[in-house]
Protein backbone atom coordinates (compact mmCIF):
# COMPACT_ATOMS: atom_id res chain seq x y z
CA UNK A 1 0.00 0.00 0.00
CA UNK A 2 1.31 3.46 -0.89
CA UNK A 3 2.18 5.74 2.04
CA UNK A 4 0.19 8.90 2.65
CA UNK A 5 3.28 10.82 3.76
CA UNK A 6 6.96 10.70 2.85
CA UNK A 7 9.16 12.04 5.65
CA UNK A 8 12.74 12.94 4.70
CA UNK A 9 15.44 13.65 7.27
CA UNK A 10 17.34 12.32 10.26
CA UNK A 11 16.78 9.03 12.08
CA UNK A 12 18.95 8.79 15.20
CA UNK A 13 18.65 8.01 18.91
CA UNK A 14 18.50 10.32 21.93
CA UNK A 15 19.93 9.67 25.37
CA UNK A 16 17.92 11.99 27.61
CA UNK A 17 19.28 12.97 31.04
CA UNK A 18 16.71 14.56 33.37
CA UNK A 19 16.82 16.88 35.23
CA UNK A 20 20.19 18.62 35.18
CA UNK A 21 21.57 21.98 36.32
CA UNK A 22 24.79 23.89 35.69
CA UNK A 23 26.74 21.84 38.25
CA UNK A 24 26.72 18.85 35.90
CA UNK A 25 30.01 20.04 34.40
CA UNK A 26 31.68 20.63 37.77
CA UNK A 27 31.37 17.22 39.40
CA UNK A 28 32.89 13.81 38.79
CA UNK A 29 29.54 12.01 39.18
CA UNK A 30 26.07 13.46 38.62
CA UNK A 31 23.04 11.50 39.92
CA UNK A 32 20.23 12.32 37.49
CA UNK A 33 16.69 11.20 38.27
CA UNK A 34 16.16 9.66 34.81
CA UNK A 35 18.24 8.55 31.86
CA UNK A 36 16.07 7.52 28.94
CA UNK A 37 17.39 6.13 25.63
CA UNK A 38 14.83 6.67 22.89
CA UNK A 39 14.69 6.93 19.12
CA UNK A 40 14.97 10.48 17.85
CA UNK A 41 15.75 12.70 14.92
CA UNK A 42 13.28 15.00 13.22
CA UNK A 43 12.14 12.60 10.50
CA UNK A 44 11.86 9.55 12.75
CA UNK A 45 9.94 11.55 15.35
CA UNK A 46 7.47 12.80 12.73
CA UNK A 47 7.10 9.35 11.20
CA UNK A 48 6.34 7.85 14.60
CA UNK A 49 3.73 10.40 15.64
CA UNK A 50 1.96 10.58 12.26
CA UNK A 51 1.71 6.78 12.28
CA UNK A 52 0.31 6.75 15.80
CA UNK A 53 -2.27 9.27 14.68
CA UNK A 54 -3.47 6.70 12.18
CA UNK A 55 -1.67 7.40 8.89
CA UNK A 56 0.71 5.51 6.58
CA UNK A 57 4.27 6.84 6.53
CA UNK A 58 7.42 6.11 4.54
CA UNK A 59 10.64 7.25 6.29
CA UNK A 60 13.50 8.29 4.00
CA UNK A 61 16.87 8.51 5.73
CA UNK A 62 20.29 6.91 6.19
CA UNK A 63 21.88 5.19 9.19
CA UNK A 64 25.00 3.20 9.88
CA UNK A 65 25.08 -0.57 9.92
CA UNK A 66 25.44 -0.75 13.70
CA UNK A 67 23.57 -1.58 16.91
CA UNK A 68 22.01 1.87 17.14
CA UNK A 69 20.58 1.48 13.64
CA UNK A 70 19.03 -1.84 14.64
CA UNK A 71 17.21 -0.08 17.49
CA UNK A 72 15.80 2.39 14.97
CA UNK A 73 14.73 -0.31 12.53
CA UNK A 74 13.10 -2.31 15.33
CA UNK A 75 11.19 0.79 16.40
CA UNK A 76 10.01 1.37 12.83
CA UNK A 77 8.81 -2.21 12.55
CA UNK A 78 6.94 -1.98 15.85
CA UNK A 79 5.27 1.26 14.72
CA UNK A 80 4.49 0.08 11.16
CA UNK A 81 6.73 2.70 9.50
CA UNK A 82 7.81 1.89 5.93
CA UNK A 83 11.63 1.52 5.92
CA UNK A 84 12.17 0.63 2.25
CA UNK A 85 14.12 3.84 1.68
CA UNK A 86 16.24 3.87 4.83
CA UNK A 87 19.77 3.35 3.56
CA UNK A 88 22.17 1.29 5.69
CA UNK A 89 25.70 2.60 5.14
CA UNK A 90 28.53 0.62 6.79
CA UNK A 91 30.75 3.69 6.48
CA UNK A 92 28.46 5.79 8.68
CA UNK A 93 27.98 5.86 12.44
CA UNK A 94 24.36 6.24 13.47
CA UNK A 95 24.14 9.47 15.43
CA UNK A 96 23.31 9.61 19.13
CA UNK A 97 22.18 12.89 20.70
CA UNK A 98 22.74 13.37 24.42
CA UNK A 99 19.97 15.59 25.71
CA UNK A 100 20.63 17.50 28.92
CA UNK A 101 17.17 18.49 30.13
CA UNK A 102 16.98 21.43 32.53
CA UNK A 103 14.40 21.70 35.29
CA UNK A 104 12.19 24.03 33.22
CA UNK A 105 11.93 21.45 30.42
CA UNK A 106 14.32 23.19 28.02
CA UNK A 107 17.32 21.19 26.84
CA UNK A 108 20.82 21.24 25.42
CA UNK A 109 21.91 18.61 22.90
CA UNK A 110 25.39 17.18 22.52
CA UNK A 111 25.90 15.48 19.17
CA UNK A 112 28.77 14.09 17.14
CA UNK A 113 29.76 15.75 13.87
CA UNK A 114 30.89 12.38 12.53
CA UNK A 115 27.46 10.82 13.03
CA UNK A 116 24.68 10.29 10.50
CA UNK A 117 22.81 13.47 11.52
CA UNK A 118 25.62 15.68 10.21
CA UNK A 119 26.79 13.42 7.36
CA UNK A 120 23.37 12.74 5.79
CA UNK A 121 23.85 13.78 2.15
CA UNK A 122 21.96 13.87 -1.18
CA UNK A 123 23.72 10.63 -2.16
CA UNK A 124 21.87 8.92 0.72
CA UNK A 125 18.40 9.86 -0.58
CA UNK A 126 16.97 7.80 -3.43
CA UNK A 127 14.52 10.10 -5.22
CA UNK A 128 12.62 7.07 -6.48
CA UNK A 129 10.95 7.24 -3.07
CA UNK A 130 8.98 10.30 -4.19
CA UNK A 131 5.89 8.61 -5.49
CA UNK A 132 2.42 7.60 -4.41
CA UNK A 133 2.02 9.87 -1.38
CA UNK A 134 -0.15 12.92 -0.75
CA UNK A 135 2.40 14.86 1.28
CA UNK A 136 6.18 15.23 1.38
CA UNK A 137 7.50 16.42 4.73
CA UNK A 138 11.06 17.75 4.79
CA UNK A 139 11.49 17.30 8.50
CA UNK A 140 14.01 20.07 9.26
CA UNK A 141 15.78 22.54 7.03
CA UNK A 142 19.38 23.01 8.31
CA UNK A 143 19.31 19.94 10.60
CA UNK A 144 21.46 17.91 8.21
CA UNK A 145 23.67 20.54 6.54
CA UNK A 146 24.40 18.32 3.54
CA UNK A 147 20.76 18.51 2.45
CA UNK A 148 21.17 22.01 1.05
CA UNK A 149 19.09 24.26 -1.20
CA UNK A 150 20.22 22.51 -4.39
CA UNK A 151 19.06 19.16 -3.02
CA UNK A 152 15.80 20.56 -1.63
CA UNK A 153 14.88 22.13 -4.98
CA UNK A 154 15.50 18.81 -6.73
CA UNK A 155 13.46 16.91 -4.13
CA UNK A 156 10.64 19.44 -4.10
CA UNK A 157 10.42 19.58 -7.89
CA UNK A 158 10.04 15.81 -7.95
CA UNK A 159 7.29 16.04 -5.31
CA UNK A 160 5.39 18.67 -7.28
CA UNK A 161 5.67 16.55 -10.42
CA UNK A 162 3.83 13.90 -8.40
CA UNK A 163 1.16 16.35 -7.17
CA UNK A 164 2.27 16.32 -3.54
CA UNK A 165 1.80 18.99 -0.92
CA UNK A 166 5.12 19.99 0.66
CA UNK A 167 5.53 20.65 4.37
CA UNK A 168 8.79 21.67 6.04
CA UNK A 169 10.07 22.42 9.51
CA UNK A 170 13.43 23.94 10.38
CA UNK A 171 16.06 24.27 13.10
CA UNK A 172 18.68 26.94 13.72
CA UNK A 173 21.36 26.93 11.02
CA UNK A 174 24.41 24.86 11.97
CA UNK A 175 26.83 26.53 9.55
CA UNK A 176 25.64 30.11 9.54
CA UNK A 177 23.30 29.72 6.58
CA UNK A 178 21.04 32.69 5.84
CA UNK A 179 17.65 33.19 4.22
CA UNK A 180 19.24 33.59 0.78
CA UNK A 181 20.74 30.11 1.13
CA UNK A 182 17.29 28.49 1.07
CA UNK A 183 15.19 31.09 -0.79
CA UNK A 184 15.07 29.00 -3.95
CA UNK A 185 13.53 26.09 -2.07
CA UNK A 186 10.97 28.06 -0.08
CA UNK A 187 8.80 28.82 -3.12
CA UNK A 188 7.84 25.14 -3.29
CA UNK A 189 6.67 24.88 0.33
CA UNK A 190 2.94 24.78 1.01
CA UNK A 191 3.15 24.71 4.84
CA UNK A 192 6.22 25.97 6.73
CA UNK A 193 6.62 25.48 10.52
CA UNK A 194 9.44 27.67 11.94
CA UNK A 195 9.36 28.76 15.56
CA UNK A 196 9.57 32.43 16.51
CA UNK A 197 13.27 32.47 17.39
CA UNK A 198 14.21 30.63 14.19
CA UNK A 199 12.04 32.93 12.10
CA UNK A 200 13.47 36.03 13.77
CA UNK A 201 17.06 34.98 13.06
CA UNK A 202 16.24 33.87 9.53
CA UNK A 203 14.34 36.99 8.43
CA UNK A 204 15.76 39.69 10.69
CA UNK A 205 12.26 40.77 11.75
CA UNK A 206 10.95 41.02 15.31
CA UNK A 207 7.17 40.98 14.87
CA UNK A 208 5.63 37.56 14.14
CA UNK A 209 3.47 38.98 11.32
CA UNK A 210 6.55 40.54 9.67
CA UNK A 211 8.44 37.23 9.91
CA UNK A 212 5.54 35.51 8.19
CA UNK A 213 5.25 38.23 5.55
CA UNK A 214 8.93 37.89 4.63
CA UNK A 215 8.53 34.14 4.10
CA UNK A 216 5.32 34.63 2.11
CA UNK A 217 7.18 37.05 -0.19
CA UNK A 218 9.57 34.24 -1.06
CA UNK A 219 6.73 31.98 -2.15
CA UNK A 220 5.76 29.98 0.95
CA UNK A 221 2.01 29.41 0.67
CA UNK A 222 1.18 29.15 4.39
CA UNK A 223 3.40 30.13 7.32
CA UNK A 224 2.59 28.40 10.60
CA UNK A 225 4.81 30.25 13.10
CA UNK A 226 5.18 28.60 16.51
CA UNK A 227 5.02 31.33 19.16
CA UNK A 228 5.53 29.34 22.36
CA UNK A 229 2.86 29.48 25.05
CA UNK A 230 0.69 31.71 22.85
CA UNK A 231 0.25 28.89 20.33
CA UNK A 232 0.89 29.53 16.64
CA UNK A 233 0.36 32.27 14.10
CA UNK A 234 -1.22 31.13 10.84
CA UNK A 235 -0.70 33.47 7.90
CA UNK A 236 -1.18 33.31 4.14
CA UNK A 237 -2.24 35.83 1.50
CA UNK A 238 -5.82 35.82 2.71
CA UNK A 239 -5.77 34.81 6.39
CA UNK A 240 -3.98 35.94 9.53
CA UNK A 241 -4.93 34.46 12.90
CA UNK A 242 -3.52 32.91 16.09
CA UNK A 243 -4.55 29.47 17.32
CA UNK A 244 -4.02 29.31 21.11
CA UNK A 245 -1.87 26.63 22.72
CA UNK A 246 -3.30 24.15 25.23
CA UNK A 247 -2.85 25.95 28.55
CA UNK A 248 -2.89 22.99 30.94
CA UNK A 249 0.25 21.13 29.85
CA UNK A 250 2.84 20.17 32.47
CA UNK A 251 6.15 20.84 30.71
CA UNK A 252 8.82 18.26 31.53
CA UNK A 253 10.85 18.03 28.32
CA UNK A 254 10.49 20.13 25.17
CA UNK A 255 12.47 17.65 23.05
CA UNK A 256 10.53 16.88 19.89
CA UNK A 257 7.76 19.39 20.56
CA UNK A 258 8.23 20.88 17.10
CA UNK A 259 8.25 17.45 15.46
CA UNK A 260 5.00 16.56 17.22
CA UNK A 261 3.56 19.92 16.17
CA UNK A 262 4.33 19.22 12.51
CA UNK A 263 2.91 15.70 12.85
CA UNK A 264 -0.37 16.97 14.24
CA UNK A 265 -0.70 19.54 11.48
CA UNK A 266 0.13 17.05 8.71
CA UNK A 267 -2.40 14.60 10.14
CA UNK A 268 -5.01 17.36 9.99
CA UNK A 269 -4.21 17.92 6.30
CA UNK A 270 -4.64 14.21 5.61
CA UNK A 271 -8.00 14.32 7.37
CA UNK A 272 -9.17 17.32 5.31
CA UNK A 273 -9.44 19.57 8.36
CA UNK A 274 -9.68 23.34 8.09
CA UNK A 275 -6.47 25.34 8.40
CA UNK A 276 -7.47 26.41 11.92
CA UNK A 277 -8.19 22.84 12.98
CA UNK A 278 -4.88 21.63 11.51
CA UNK A 279 -3.14 24.20 13.70
CA UNK A 280 -5.23 23.14 16.68
CA UNK A 281 -4.19 19.51 16.10
CA UNK A 282 -0.57 20.68 15.90
CA UNK A 283 -0.81 22.49 19.24
CA UNK A 284 -2.53 19.49 20.78
CA UNK A 285 0.20 17.05 19.73
CA UNK A 286 2.95 19.37 20.97
CA UNK A 287 1.23 19.79 24.35
CA UNK A 288 1.21 16.03 24.88
CA UNK A 289 4.83 15.64 23.79
CA UNK A 290 6.25 18.00 26.40
CA UNK A 291 4.67 16.08 29.27
CA UNK A 292 7.06 13.11 28.89
CA UNK A 293 10.83 12.65 28.65
CA UNK A 294 11.72 11.94 25.03
CA UNK A 295 10.22 13.11 21.77
CA UNK A 296 7.84 10.19 21.22
CA UNK A 297 7.06 8.95 24.73
CA UNK A 298 4.10 11.26 25.29
CA UNK A 299 1.81 10.78 22.31
CA UNK A 300 1.62 6.99 22.22
CA UNK A 301 -1.85 6.54 20.68
CA UNK A 302 -4.66 8.29 18.83
CA UNK A 303 -6.84 7.80 21.90
CA UNK A 304 -4.52 9.96 24.03
CA UNK A 305 -4.56 12.63 21.33
CA UNK A 306 -8.36 12.60 20.99
CA UNK A 307 -8.85 12.92 24.75
CA UNK A 308 -6.64 16.02 24.85
CA UNK A 309 -8.16 17.49 21.70
CA UNK A 310 -11.62 17.46 23.29
CA UNK A 311 -10.28 19.74 26.07
CA UNK A 312 -8.96 22.40 23.67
Amino acid sequence: MNPEVLVVGAAITDLQVYPVDKTIIDVASYPAEKMVWTVGGDALNESTIITRLGHKVRLVSCVGNDATAQLILSHCKANDIDTEYIKLDPNKTTAINIGLIWKDGERTFINNRSGSLWTLSPDDINLDCVTGAKILSFASIFNSPGLDEKFMVKLFERAKENDMLICADMVAAKRGEKLNDIAGALKFIDYFFPNYDEGKILTGHEAPEEIADELLKLGVKNVILKIGKRGCLVKNKNENFIVPAYSGANCIDTTGAGDNFASGFISGLLENKTLADCAKMANCAASIAIEAVGATNGLTSREIFDQRFKKM
